[in-house]
């Protein structure tokens, strides 16, 4: 029996978890809309000229706003004019180079849907993408359009620059004259690497569809003349040569030996003192804290036919084997790690 003094439990806990999809979707709309870009264009603005642009219906525009105030992402002064906040300006303006809502308008188009059909994926273990209705698979999917293709690597973009920065600061590159950065997307990391260590050469090696793509970025950022594009296939082909070799959001994406083979074939690439950064949302050791890697680990599931992600120690093991003799993780980001492995000089 309850003491008297005791309040009673409350689900509190339980519905905001199981209710989370609604503020989830209200951003991922907001961002389809242009919210946060019409507002940094134009600055504040009231209701009746943001629902006007927004081309929002009267019935649910106020509530749509509010809920975004509510939710941290937007601000609302006395006079009811709405703005963005400071995150939200500097990552959901599109105009802004930091814009992350690649990342929010790949989430909104694909994997919210699919991510209704987890309890299919939890019985079956198969995709249940644009795979599971007999289409290729996620890549595809992305690999064979063009604009589909651009879409995902500014969406890789987004998600990546926050620990691209972090992974430029915390790697000792004082000595290091080259680096790759293998699954190269759109060139965040590569470009910010480079920026911030001007002694660099950078690589960014992917499928030769991605080069026209990583160019223009590296173009855009000036940095053509010290980051090239080197196409190629790591499941078919060797690694480039580098003394560092970068491999981020790419393990997670394979089954166990595939794992395996990338590392060892990323051991090979490397002259001997050479490095290997790996960087992933790694599911920390206990399995109990990094609730983002878990789910990351889920979207595998939904996304692809054998792809998982790992803790730390898994990757430190992997890489053993692999033929490093020293290998060791560091926290970077929010839930991100990298392990860095070095080969025996």
């Amino acid at each position: 029996m309850a003491h008297p003094d005791t309040a009673p439990a409350a689900p509190t806990e339980i519905l905001q978890l199981g209710m989370a999809f609604w503020g989830s979707k209200a951003l991922l709309s907001a961002v389809e809309l242009g919210v946060f870009t019409l507002l940094g264009a134009e600055g504040p603005a009231r209701l009746p000229m943001l629902a006007a642009r927004l081309g929002l219906h009267e019935r649910g525009a106020r509530d749509f706003l509010d809920a975004l105030v509510a939710l941290g992402m937007l601000t609302r002064d006395e006079e009811g004019r709405y703005a963005n906040t400071p995150q939200t300006a500097t990552f959901l303006d599109r105009a802004r180079p930091e814009y992350i809502g690649g990342l929010l308008e790949m989430a909104n188009r694909r994997l919210y849907p699919f991510w209704g059909r987890l309890t299919d994926a939890l019985r079956s273990g198969e995709p249940q993408n644009e795979a599971r209705d007999g289409e290729e698979d996620l890549f595809g999917a992305i690999y064979r359009d063009p604009a589909t293709l651009e879409i995902f690597l500014q969406a890789m973009t987004g998600v990546s620059l926050p620990t691209a920065h972090s992974v430029a600061q915390a790697f000792p590159w004082t000595g290091r004259r080259s680096f790759a950065d293998i699954g190269c997307a759109q060139g965040g990391l590569a470009v910010t690497v480079a920026r911030a260590h001007p002694h660099l050469r950078g690589i960014g090696f992917d499928l030769p569809a991605v080069g026209p793509v990583f160019e223009a970025y590296v173009a855009k950022a000036g940095l053509s003349g010290r980051i090239r594009f080197e196409p190629g296939d790591f499941f078919s082909g060797a690694l480039p040569n580098a003394e560092v070799l970068v491999m981020g959001h790419i393990l997670h994406d394979w089954p166990l030996d595939d794992k395996r083979m990338l590392l060892r074939k990323a051991h090979a690439a490397l002259p001997p003192g050479g490095a290997l950064i790996v960087y992933d949302a790694m599911i920390d050791d206990e399995r109990r804290t990094n609730a983002f890697g878990l789910l990351m680990s889920l979207n595998m599931l939904i996304e692809t036919r054998g792809g998982f992600d790992y803790t730390g120690a898994d990757c430190i093991g992997w890489a053993r084997e692999a033929g490093f003799a020293e290998a060791a993780i560091q926290p970077l980001q929010g839930p991100y790690s990298m392990m860095v492995a070095q080969k025996a000089g």
